[in-house]
């Protein structure tokens, strides 16, 4: 690995030096690293101070970022800025000119296994740096990855673009909600007294009388394997759309069943704020709170109530523990909410459900795009496909006929 640029073993700041802490460099620990995502969102930053105090540490961009301890060995990001690592990642910034970075990221995602395999310590699986320095990788000639390294970036682009008009669309669906039921500007508000913020028709009511917790338990031998698992490392902070899971042949534990359009709210320290809405069923982690509207027209009014920054403080608040804050339903249920009626709430329903349903289209998209692409990439990298007389550009004419062909709801 060390030939393939300086290798960097991350270091956390000092909880005596706060002053290093800020909001300018992308601080990277496990837990940020997505499992199928290039990049990574963070929950802290460094100052200029803390990054200046740790220059030897420091991450240029296109560097790639691997996790090698504790149970998400394996799990992959690169930068797109200056940033800094914590001590459980070892990083790769690729010599310029012998090998390309992209490549240098790619090849990465496929090392899981081996460094299990080198991993030390019975408790909690360990490769420290030298141990990951001397890993070998089989590479091809610098214009080779650089092939390799194009045609994968090309599905990473079209899958990123795809999250990005999801989040578009979240913000529409979102924005519509703020409008109508925070701002009170809905349809024919101009005509409707309002008496103590309270419009003539709606109602204040208990959230409990909006929606139900299921609490549907499964034991572990009783999962099927290839079922869809979501742990809480895979809920998105502040997204409401769900687009990474594992197996269920990977939990150690029971777990709680949903279903397709049930609500997620991640109960372990709520102020991070993972609140989706599920585009499928599956089995969940126990520290999950599981929702579903008692009638199909509170269901969008449902999700960005409990999605709303003042939910997630109330929720906050309120949590047990001091640790683990945990979320506790039985206070939230209590919580009241001015509830419109029910033909407003049925009209914002049938826009939510039409914006959803084109979200859900997009994430079934990007999945067949993640499964080519890694089916792809274990090709490329083994020469079972070679690139040396491929032509792998990708101009902008060819991007919408590409994504079109890939896309298997295209012709729905």
């Amino acid at each position: 690995m060390d030939q393939l640029g300086r290798i960097v073993t991350g270091k956390t700041p000092s909880s005596e030096r706060p002053e290093e802490f800020g909001d300018k460099y992308p601080f990277i620990t496990p837990s940020d690293i997505p499992a199928t995502k290039k990049h990574v969102q963070v929950e802290r930053y460094l100052s200029e101070r803390g990054l200046e105090r740790h220059r030897k540490n420091q991450l240029p961009s296109k560097t790639t970022c691997v996790v090698c301890i504790g149970a998400t060995v394996g799990k992959v990001c690169m930068t797109h800025e200056t940033s800094v690592s914590n001590q459980q990642i070892n990083s790769i910034i690729p010599t310029k000119g012998e090998y390309d970075a992209d490549f240098v990221y790619y090849i990465s995602t496929t090392l899981r296994d081996a460094l299990m395999a080198f991993a030390s310590g019975a408790a909690t699986p360990i490769v420290n740096k030298s141990t990951f320095s001397s890993i070998k990788l089989l590479v091809p000639e610098y214009e080779a990855q650089r092939k390799i390294a194009a045609i994968l970036s090309g599905y990473d682009d079209l899958i990123e673009n795809n999250r990005l008009r999801i989040a578009l669309l979240q913000r529409l669906s979102e924005e519509i909600y703020r409008e109508w039921f925070v701002r009170l500007r809905f349809p024919g508000h101009n005509k409707v007294k309002v008496v103590k913020g309270v419009p003539s028709g709606w109602k204040v009511r208990p959230l409990g009388s909006l929606a139900a917790e299921i609490k549907r338990g499964i034991k572990k031998r009783d999962l099927a394997d290839d079922m869809k698992y979501i742990g809480l490392e895979h809920i998105p902070r502040r997204s409401i759309a769900l687009d990474e899971w594992t197996t269920a042949d990977t939990v150690q534990s029971d777990k709680l069943l949903f279903e397709e359009r049930d609500i997620l709210f991640g109960k372990i320290r709520p102020y991070l704020h993972k609140v989706v809405i599920a585009s499928f069923g599956g089995a969940c982690s126990s520290d999950t709170i599981v929702l579903r509207p008692k009638e199909k027209c509170y269901e969008g009014y449902l999700l960005f109530t409990v999605f709303s920054d003042t939910f997630v403080e109330l929720a906050t608040v309120a949590s047990k523990g001091t640790k683990m804050p945990r979320a506790d339903w039985n206070f939230l249920q209590r919580l009241e909410v001015v509830v419109p009626h029910e033909k407003l709430l049925e009209r914002y329903q049938t826009q939510f459900d039409n914006i959803f349903r084109h979200i859900a289209k997009l994430l079934r998209t990007n999945e067949f795009l993640l499964t080519s692409r890694v089916l792809l990439l274990s090709r490329l990298m083994s020469g079972k496909i070679p690139v040396k007389n491929l032509n792998v550009k990708f101009p902008p004419s060819m991007v919408k006929e590409f994504s079109q062909k890939l896309d298997p709801t295209s012709h729905a």
